[in-house]
């Protein structure tokens, strides 16, 4: 069965006359007459009634052409469907860690600014879950820490954010203006929900264990920096977090580590395979941020000692020529090192 042929018994079965339903399709008699001989073959019943002067439906004819009406609309629709989609607004879907940070923010502020047309649906999941969902498709963009990103992820290093404290405004820290991070050793340490940042505790524990000592862990866990900065404003603990999620919190101050001082990588995440316009305008909005706003020490012309010794490898960003690896050491004053290689693609 063809879609002509349905779309032929419909005119067919509403004018009941085959020189007007002939007219009404831009085709000859013989050849519609024809068109619903095979069709009424190939379905093994009569349709219609015919005489000299007289056409009518009979029961299989009345029967089809409620269905040839609902099928010929939903192709119709399907159609419409395709054709809208070409016209559509491109849509991203963007994964954040929490609401707490400020980078994609700022980041997707300026990505609507230059591409008002550009439909972005923000959800909030941890970065395994975000390497996972890129990977199925089911996020187009995330943001994290790409040290862990398994090799199906691109990425792009945009922020090297300056590790602190969170402490009660009555805590000693809140009177310093920077915490040796050896002063941390006899404080209990709120880590975050192991399974929405590994990658962050990882770092802290790290940052700890290179001062000399091993954290003492907080028995609780919190789910979202706000909660985190409610437990600190009890004076229960202090929570490490990065300069980019200090604002407007209640009740408790925030103070840069140093001593070494340390810094978070944050970078934006995509498939390593993705080629879209979307992906490429949020690329390219986090570079330029970050030039603007110097958040690579690089940029900013700081001499400070980065954080735990990471590597971190990156591909193509989408409309890149080249991969570049970036190595940090701990202790070195000097940029990072930047290795050019070909692109595999």
């Amino acid at each position: 069965m063809e879609l002509r042929q349905l779309r032929y018994f419909l005119s067919l079965a509403e004018e009941l006359h085959f020189g007007r339903a002939a007219a009404r399709e831009h085709i000859v008699q013989s050849a519609l007459s024809q068109q619903i001989q095979r069709l009424e073959r190939e379905l093994g019943v009569s349709l219609l009634e015919r005489s000299t002067h007289h056409v009518a439906l009979t029961a299989p004819g009345a029967a089809l052409l409620v269905e040839a009406r609902r099928i010929l609309a939903d192709v119709e629709r399907a159609a419409d469907i395709a054709r809208h989609a070409v016209k559509a607004s491109p849509t991203l879907r963007v994964g954040i860690i929490d609401a707490g940070y400020d980078s994609m923010p700022q980041i997707l502020h300026e990505a609507q600014a230059r591409h008002p047309d550009l439909v972005i649906h923000q959800i909030e999941v941890g970065v395994p879950d975000q390497y996972q969902q890129l990977i199925d498709g089911r996020l187009d963009v995330g943001i994290g820490r790409a040290a862990l990103a398994p090799k199906h992820i691109a990425s792009l290093l945009f922020r090297e954010d300056p590790l602190g404290v969170l402490a009660p405004r009555g805590h000693p820290f809140a009177a310093l203006s920077g915490v040796s991070v050896g002063a941390l050793a006899e404080e209990p340490l709120l880590l975050a929900e192991d399974k929405q940042a590994p990658e962050f505790n990882q770092f802290v524990i790290e940052l700890c264990r290179s001062a000399g000592f091993t954290p003492r862990v907080y028995e609780g866990t919190v789910e979202s920096v706000r909660a985190a900065a409610d437990l600190v404003a009890q004076g229960r603990c202090l929570h490490c977090v990065p300069s980019s999620c200090i604002a407007a919190l209640p009740g408790i101050v925030w103070r840069p580590l140093i001593e070494p001082a340390s810094f978070y990588p944050w970078s934006i995440l995509w498939r390593a395979s993705e080629r879209s316009d979307a992906v490429r305008a949020i690329v390219s909005c986090a570079r330029t941020m970050s030039t603007r706003l110097g958040w690579l020490r690089t940029q900013a012309g700081q001499g400070l000692a980065p954080g735990p010794a990471q590597r971190r490898t990156m591909v193509n960003p989408p409309g890149a020529t080249s991969a570049v690896t970036v190595v940090d050491a701990p202790g070195n004053d000097t940029e990072p090192t930047v290795t050019s290689r070909p692109d595999p693609s």
